[in-house]
């Protein structure tokens, strides 16, 4: 399997994370630099642990999308998993998702909201804002998810084929899981501790992010999701007085 993480500026090394990188994962896709150190357009690679693959790719560009999308087609695994590098998602966690991905499901991903979850930092307007789409994708879809922006997931690769990956600044995780319930697939979620961040600002950007979400969710919603939107009409008096006759 594959884990991609995106390296954004002011992520601190990934040393910790290679370190717990558990033994089923057998490649690590590393989106982007910290340092700047790897050329655009190029790729270096590294072996740890014997039987770790570690693939750089870079540097990153916030121009071009707050996740680049490369990291995913470069994943070579059956199975991937995008988490962050910025010390919030632990790499320990893993096994939790790939074990709903070999119990059948299609798509795994981490919530914050449920048993077992928790946040170290999530402000009152991003929690509000998460709130309301999240009422949105469940009248569209008909899914009771508890937890939407949460970038840490895992999938199947079939389900990269499917994707139409645009460079458009949104946070890849929602734009997955808006693709994920569009094509109706398996959706599990797994408790997930988002733990504080090690450093650095947060690259969060509530009212875009959260607009740009609601446009896709709209977008790729089902053809017959208006009609769960729409409020069911009351039978008028007449209709009442026949069914009475």
């Amino acid at each position: 399997m594959s884990v991609v993480v995106p390296v954004r500026p002011g992520d601190r090394d990934t040393d910790w994370l290679l370190e717990q990188i558990p033994a089923a994962v057998r490649e690590v896709v590393l989106v982007g630099s910290a340092s700047g150190a790897v050329k655009t357009g190029t790729e270096t690679r590294t072996t740890i642990h014997d039987s770790v693959t570690v693939r750089r790719l870079g540097p990153w560009d916030r121009s071009a999308g707050d996740i680049p999308h490369a990291g995913l087609l470069a994943a070579t695994g059956d199975h991937i998993v995008l988490m962050g590098a910025d010390g919030t998602m632990s790499p320990k966690e893993i096994p939790h998702y790939l074990h709903y991905l070999d119990s059948g499901y299609d798509f795994v991903k981490g919530s914050r909201f449920i048993a077992g979850g928790d946040f170290a930092d999530y402000p009152l307007l991003r929690r509000l804002g998460h709130s309301a789409l999240l009422r949105v994708a469940r009248q569209l879809y008909g899914q009771h998810l508890t937890d939407l922006w949460y970038g840490f997931c895992a999938f199947r690769r079939g389900f990269v084929e499917l994707l139409e990956l645009r460079e458009d600044g949104v946070e890849l995780g929602p734009e997955l899981v808006t693709h994920a319930l569009h094509y109706g697939l398996r959706i599990a979620e797994v408790p997930s501790l988002e733990l504080p961040r090690h450093h650095g600002p947060t690259h969060a950007r509530t009212v875009r992010d959260g607009a740009r979400i609601l446009g896709r969710l709209l977008d790729e919603r089902p053809h017959n999701a208006l009609h769960r939107l729409a409020p069911i009409p009351r039978p008028g008096k007449h209709a009442e007085q026949a069914r009475g006759a």
